[in-house]
């Protein structure tokens, strides 16, 4: 199956090349080459291992013909299906304890000492240390994910993202924390402008929206409010009235054994990526959901069109559907490119930057790094 989508996505792509329109923008033709491949990927998950041979057929026959844009909502679909069925393994997990009472027959919950009015309460889970959360993942799962030194043979490769267990073609196996910069906030990054030159934990998504995952770093072993204000802003270079910020802060589970895509590392020479990104937009009308979603977005109050919101509604992107919107949470996800058991995994990097690539990138493919 995998040749199969390999054919059709150059097929797609050859497509798309000769239109004048992607002939002046290639990022584009980037960017939809890559949704043809999460469609065809991820749709294939969504069959599941009972999958019949005519099912499949029918995905290839769709991302030969459907519309980009409804290749795209149906990535959103599957993704957002896997992202449900994950954060209903972890309310297995974490909330599977009777609830203690107070007199007045409240559910009772625990708030951070001197935590903001405006925060959410943060409920009560179970004492559990990240390493039995992820433990526990796999066994209901089938995989989560560790942290140790990377294979890959070169001295600065450091710590690798490795997958413990087995996750099938098209499964979301990482997600990308931190915290989100909509481009007109880049000046608030940290380091800003030459946060890349010492931050090795941004990545931007096609539309770009930036993501700093080094405040992250591990995670923690709370559920927490979790917040902008609680990183340390040492190297911000803020233009302008610092007064006008505002840090968009959400209860956040901070032992998610899948907040970890930002230690993936880049394959060796000659090593193929196993896993690619995918662009997620978590709705934030799922409230039920929000806790595990590992990412908070920074705002600046001086854009109108986000005063008056709360911090759970900010409006980094919103879908419109039948004349309503839907405000929406711009993270990424990593999704499997083939099926995975007990392995490192690695990501093209598509490293644009000619003349700062590290003596260790070797390029996957040259053209694609030049128009990301």
């Amino acid at each position: 199956m995998i040749v199969r989508v390999q054919i059709v996505n150059f097929q797609f792509v050859k497509t798309l090349a000769k239109n004048p329109t992607f002939a002046r923008d290639p990022r584009k033709l980037q960017y939809d080459s890559d949704t043809n491949r999460l469609f065809l990927y991820t749709s294939y998950n969504r069959l599941g291992k009972n999958a019949e041979e005519a099912d499949v057929e029918e995905i290839i026959d769709m991302a030969s013909k459907a519309l980009f844009s409804d290749q795209e909502k149906l990535v959103q679909e599957n993704v957002h299906s896997q992202i449900k069925s994950f954060c209903m393994y972890m309310d297995e997990i974490l909330l599977n304890i009777e609830k203690k009472k107070e007199p007045n027959g409240l559910s009772f919950s625990t708030d951070m000492d001197n935590s903001p009015s405006n925060h959410q309460d943060v409920s009560e889970t179970r004492p559990l240390r990240r390493a039995e959360v992820s433990q526990t993942l796999k066994d209901l799962m089938g995989y989560t994910l560790e942290i140790k030194p990377s294979q890959i043979p070169h001295k600065e490769a450091g710590q690798g993202l490795f997958l413990d267990g087995e996750a099938e073609v098209g499964a979301v196996v990482a997600i990308y924390p931190g915290v989100i910069y909509s481009p007109a906030c880049y000046r608030y990054i940290p380091g800003y402008p030459t946060a890349h030159e010492t931050n090795p934990h941004l990545i931007t998504r096609y539309d770009g929206n930036v993501i700093n995952a080094q405040p992250w770093g591990l995670g923690d072993e709370t559920r927490e409010v979790w917040d902008a204000s609680t990183v340390s802003k040492v190297g911000i270079n803020i233009q302008g009235d610092e007064k006008q910020v505002n840090y968009g802060s959400d209860v956040i589970e901070r032992r998610n054994p899948l907040a970890f895509a930002h230690y993936a590392n880049h394959p060796a020479k000659g090593v193929a990526p196993n896993i690619m990104v995918c662009p997620y937009d978590f709705p934030l009308t799922d409230k039920d959901m929000r806790v595990y979603i590992p990412n908070v977005a920074f705002r600046n109050l001086e854009d109108s069109k986000l005063k008056g919101l709360g911090s759970s509604w900010f409006k980094n992107g919103s879908f419109r559907n039948a004349g309503s919107e839907v405000p929406l949470l711009k993270a990424l996800v990593l999704v499997s490119t083939r099926a995975l058991c007990n392995e490192e995994l690695l990501l093209n990097y598509r490293w644009s930057n000619l003349e700062h690539q590290p003596e260790w990138y070797t390029p996957i493919d040259e053209e694609e790094d030049t128009i990301r």
